[in-house]
């Protein structure tokens, strides 16, 4: 019933996103006609940034989009040596950061777009099917370094295997923060240097456990049965199509539980949604460009109704859109 209820709010999220939509349908940002705009993401963060660029260019036939993917800590550097002026990653700036960028004359301006989930990802031959938070800072810290130490699994003598994306990547902040007081993690892990290494080395690697943005692991976030031409229309139209993702069956993506509770949840986006879901994260926008170039045009529609009606269709939730929570009576 939980999860009902919170799938119908986010309807309600959809139908709100819609009135905005119809409200400045067939209105264009002036000078979004043409050019060039670059872009530096957090790698992890890739399979939805390329669904905004997708639909963007659709919109303004001139206008291209030209993504880097590289991990956070670069991402942030190349904004503040002023190589880029369009960043997304999971950390808002600090009031450093924001200091240069105005000692550099910069105006910038930062949106949260989204709340992102981290999943925790295991080879089908394992036997555990979630954990606690302690159980996952236990392995963060080094305390359990065999699965045994965890549960009395099949697994119990084989030497748990960490991996992550990349040395400097948002995902590897976070979990240094969430479980080690913002320090390194004392514990041998592999960075595989994509979010898809990860997943790929995860299936082949049964004592493996693999920490990944959701999207990575949500095996229908792409809209593959329709064209863009139809997407386009549908957004245009007010028209969103509101799914419950599901996960790829090529892992097993663990459930995760607070330790004051009972239940353990998977990230699905209505968990992600309302909280339940203990290992989420913010997404921002940072925008360092100035008004009416095609950078801050890409911004725009990236904090506006369509491009938040792009993340609500995928495996996170949007959070620069109107929402109101309503209650379904049994």
């Amino acid at each position: 019933m939980k999860l009902r209820k919170v799938i119908l709010s986010m309807i309600v999220v959809a139908m709100a996103t819609s009135i905005l939509t119809s409200c400045n349908k067939g209105k264009k940002p002036a000078s979004a006609v043409g050019g060039l705009c670059k872009v530096i993401c957090d790698e992890s963060f890739k399979n939805i940034l390329d669904d905004e660029i997708q639909v963007f260019e659709y919109s303004y036939k001139d206008a291209n989009v030209l993504p880097r993917y590289m991990d956070e800590s670069s991402a942030l550097d190349s904004l503040l040596n002023e190589k880029v002026n369009i960043i997304i990653t999971y950390r808002d700036l600090t009031s450093n950061q924001k200091s240069i960028l105005k000692g550099q004359g910069r105006a910038f301006r930062s949106r949260r777009i989204a709340v992102d989930g981290i999943a925790l990802i295991v080879n089908n031959e394992n036997d555990i099917d979630f954990l606690s938070m302690n159980d996952i800072k236990d392995i963060m810290t080094g305390k359990s370094t065999t699965w045994g130490q965890v549960y009395p699994t099949k697994l119990k003598n084989e030497r748990i295997k960490v991996i992550f994306d990349q040395n400097r990547s948002g995902v590897l902040h976070y979990m240094k923060d969430k479980f080690n007081n913002g320090q390194d993690l004392p514990i041998e892990f592999f960075a595989q240097g994509s979010s898809q290494a990860v997943f790929d080395a995860v299936q082949k690697t049964r004592n493996a456990i693999g920490i990944i943005g959701v999207s990575w692991i949500t095996s229908d976030m792409k809209s593959t049965a329709s064209t863009i031409e139809e997407r386009y229309n549908e957004l245009q139209n007010g028209t969103n199509r509101q799914e419950v993702n599901n996960f790829t069956d090529k892992i097993k993506v663990l459930g995760i539980r607070n330790e004051d509770k009972l239940k353990d949840y998977k990230p699905y986006q209505a968990y992600i949604f309302d909280g339940s879901y203990p290992l989420t994260r913010e997404i921002f926008a940072i925008d360092a460009s100035p008004l009416g170039t095609h950078d801050h045009d890409f911004f725009v529609f990236l904090t506006g109704s369509i491009g938040q009606k792009i993340i609500l269709q995928t495996g996170i939730s949007p959070a620069a859109v109107p929402v109101r929570v309503v209650n379904l009576q049994n």
